[in-house]
This record gives C-alpha cells, structure tokens and sequence, in this order.
C-alpha cells in the first residue's frame, strides 16, 4: 500500500499530497464507521508492535527507558484512541444552534467537516506518542494525514513507515521519509491544515513559509516553564515531584520544569532535597536502565556549554553522581545537575534547557516570580506549589501559560478532555480529545430559513414595511 518517497523526494512528497488532495475533494466525507476503522488501524499499529516501537526508539536515543516509552507514549496513545472512539459518534453530530428571536422560526446549526489534507512535522524527543496524537484528532474529523519524522529518529521513522504502510492506504496515512528535501518541502505544500511540534526557532521558520498558503497551523513549541515553590509548600513533595519531572526522558520534555523560583530562605535546602531525590530515584550509574540517554553528541555538548556556563558566572553546580565518570559520556546520559543560584543574565537561562539541568532561583517577594515570569515569553506549562489558595490563585490570574499543573509537574497534558497546546512564542492552537477533533474541523454554521420567516421585507423598494421590521430589530436586541 506505501508508495515509495526513497527516489527523488520532494516530487514524490508533491505527489503523494496532490493524490491525498484530489481524494479529499472528490470522495464524500468518511462516515462514522471508516473513521472508527481507521482509528483501529492506528491503534493496532502501535498495539501489534509496542516492543519493536520501544526498541527503535531506544536506538534512536542511544539507550531510552523501556518503561518512560510504555507509560508516556504508547499508554497515551490508547487512550487518546478509546476517548475519541468511545467521542465520535456526538462530535460527528450536527450542533443545535440558537436563532435570534427575530430570525424565528428559522433555525441554526453546526455542521463539522473534515478539512481536507492535514500534515504533521513530528518530534524526535516523544517520536510516537507526538506523531500520533495529532493523528487521532485528524482521522477521527475524516481528514488524511501525512506525517514528516524527525531526522533525528531515523530507526522510529523507518518503522513507522514500514508499519503504517501496511495497515492503510497511501492516500489516507503516509509517513514520508525524512531527507532534506522533504524537510525542507513538507511546511510548503498547500495543507488544510498543518501541525508542528518542536522548537520556538524552528516553529517560526515552519510558520513563516505555511503562510505564503494561508495554512492555519498548530504549533506546540516549548520555552522556559517555571515552576514556582510558594512559601506554603511542602518542600519535600515539591522537590520530589519536580525531580521526577525534570529527568522524565532526561528532561527532553517540551513541557518540563525549565527552572524553579524558590524562597530565598529555602534554596539550598530545596536544591538538595532536589538532589537527594534524583540519586534515589535514578542512582549514580551511568547505566542505569531507567535513565535515558541525550539524542546525540550535539545536544550532549550543549548542555555541557549551558553547565560551563552558569558555572563561570558564579552558579553552585550540584550534582547525584560524580559528573568525571567516562560512562557518562560513553553512554551519552547526562549526569542530573541543578544550578543553584543561576540569573537571567547566564545564558541557561535565556534558552530552552530540553535537558536534566534545573536551574534554581532564589526570591524574595511574594510577587517577584510572577514579574519575572511576565517579563519573557509566555511559557508552555507553569508549575506552582503549595497550599495556600489565595496565592495559588494569584499566580493563575496574572500569568498566562499554554498549561498549568498544581502540586505537580506534567500531569496537566495527560487530560484527554481538557485542550493542549501553547500561547505566543510556546505555541498556537490546540488538541487533544475534542480538541483535536474540532481543530481539524471545520465547523460550519448553517441558516435553514422558514418559509414563514418575514426577512423579504428587507428588500427594496424600502418603505414603511422596513420602518416596522427595524422598530421590531432593535426592540429584540
């Protein structure tokens, strides 16, 4: 069923869209049940071949945990699946809208439509489960999907491929290959609607270039996400939760905890709960299989720059493990490390970490973190601590972030009903659940006029009728 993108790229990538394209205008919009099969092939894909999926991705890492794919990738998936399967049919329904009292007995609806073609550049940090999500909502509204990988991925995006082209037609899912020229391509073609997850940087180029088509975008990007340890906090539970936060996937996590902003009086006493909960958590062995590797030598080497660094400019470096072992680097896991009393002016904390570095800040007023959070970018996720709950909601009204967990880190993107996606320089749009569905729709509003309905005395010639339907107008407003 695949069609081969292995000679000459980017004609067979223009294509494979127009065949998608041409389908999508020409073919009636599927019915509920070719969506839910479609669903079932998708989920089947990832169901069938889990362990071959955890091993390639383990490849791609050099070494990823076993139990981090399971748990934050393919366990996702099946429930994104069965939520929108279990969904469907009620989404699918036209909507009951009200019509205005002078419009009666006339009547509304919303009527959702699969938009046509929808693209997908993936991830290489969570290859399946941020492929695929996006998927789910796609197929689900009746669209066709093609998804670019990540170069980064290429023993994932092999199989993906492999395995996604056995179960569906080319022109209903696609996975294309991952050369340059269809990187540099895919962003261009005319989607209904293109899906871009990664880096703010590369976020804008992607938006920049599906402007020239007017292709409305979803960008999940990423940013600096505090976390903030309010004076009320437990801060046992706060460096625990934060700890498991920040080394999830080696803190290769669009949504981690960039930095924390902690009580003056309680920094380093929180840094080394940190600490002493990373070492119980992940140990000091460089092969521990729990622990997942940095994608390759160039990000390894990043943070190694980011940690120099803070470093040089005064910054405490904690850390579990002795960072001089030679299997640090033989195996390319990054020894956790927390950079205890880092500022804005150190460059870790003027970029995205995507790494197991926390930096941690000390504050003095209550309302020093919500002025330095408001001073950058709007984050993807915010993470606040403790109990007291007029603080709490202090910092939910004055900040705005893509996603808030209270009391803890990440669990906020996990919740199928509820939207994920980010605001400004983290992202736009949105999916998940519904969300998704209706992001890859298009909700088209309907007027189903009454032959009783007087709206021809609008028409010219004007006269005293239209004297009489304005007076009625403005009285029902």
């Amino acid at each position: 069923m695949d069609q081969s993108l292995t000679s000459a790229p980017s004609r067979a990538l223009d294509d494979a869209f127009h065949t998608m394209f041409e389908r999508s205008r020409a073919e009636a919009a599927p019915d509920l049940a070719m969506r839910l099969d479609r669903l079932a092939r998708l989920r089947a894909v990832v169901a069938d071949n889990e362990e071959r999926f955890r091993q390639a991705i383990s490849a791609d890492f050099g070494h990823r945990s076993a139990i981090e794919t399971t748990i934050a990738e393919a366990l996702m998936l099946y429930g994104e699946v069965r939520h929108a399967t279990k969904h469907l049919k009620k989404w699918m329904a036209p909507q009951r809208i009200a019509t205005a009292l002078q419009f009666l007995p006339a009547r509304n609806r919303l009527i959702p439509q699969p938009l046509g073609v929808v693209g997908i550049i993936a991830p290489w940090n969570y290859p399946l489960q941020l492929t695929l999500a996006p998927a789910i909502g796609a197929l689900a509204a009746g669209n066709r999907v093609m998804i670019k990988p990540s170069e980064l991925s290429p023993h994932f995006s092999a199989l993906l491929k492999e395995l996604v082209g056995q179960k569906f037609d080319a022109a209903e899912m696609l996975v294309t290959g991952i050369e340059d020229e269809i990187a540099k391509a895919f962003a261009a073609l005319p989607w209904d609607h293109l899906v871009f997850t990664g880096s703010t940087r590369v976020g804008r180029i992607v938006a920049e270039v599906a402007g020239r088509n007017l292709t409305p975008v979803t960008l999940e990007l990423g940013g600096k996400s505090p976390a903030i340890i309010d004076p009320s906090a437990d801060l046992e539970e706060a460096a625990e939760r934060i700890a498991y936060g920040k080394l999830l996937n080696a803190g290769q996590t669009c949504i981690a905890p960039d930095y924390v902003l902690v009580p003056e009086g309680s920094l380093q006493a929180f840094a080394e709960k940190v600490r002493a909960h990373m070492r119980r958590m992940f140990g000091a062995d460089p092969a521990n299989k729990d622990y997942t590797s940095i994608i390759s030598d160039r990000h390894y080497a990043r943070l190694e720059g980011l940690v120099a660094d803070a470093a040089s400019r005064g910054a405490k470096i904690l850390q579990p493990a002795k960072p001089d072992d030679p299997n640090w680097k033989a195996h390319r896991k990054f020894p956790p490390t927390l950079i205890v009393g880092a500022t804005e002016h150190m460059t870790i904390m003027q970029e995205e970490i995507f790494g197991p570095v926390l930096p941690v800040m000390g504050y003095r007023e209550p309302a020093e973190p919500v002025a330095f959070i408001n001073r950058h970018d709007r984050p993807l996720a915010l993470y606040w601590f403790g109990k007291d709950r007029a603080a709490r909601d202090e910092v939910l009204a004055r900040t705005v972030s893509g996603g808030v967990t209270v009391n803890d880190c990440l669990f906020h993107f996990a919740q199928v009903n509820q939207p994920m996606g980010g605001v400004g320089a983290s992202g736009t749009g949105s999916y998940h659940g519904e969300w998704g569905f209706k992001t890859f729709s298009k909700l088209k509003p309907v007027f189903y006029r009454s032959a009783f309905n007087r709206l021809a005395d609008l028409y010219p010639p004007y006269g005293g009728k239209i004297a009489r339907l304005e007076k009625m107008m403005r009285f029902m407003s």
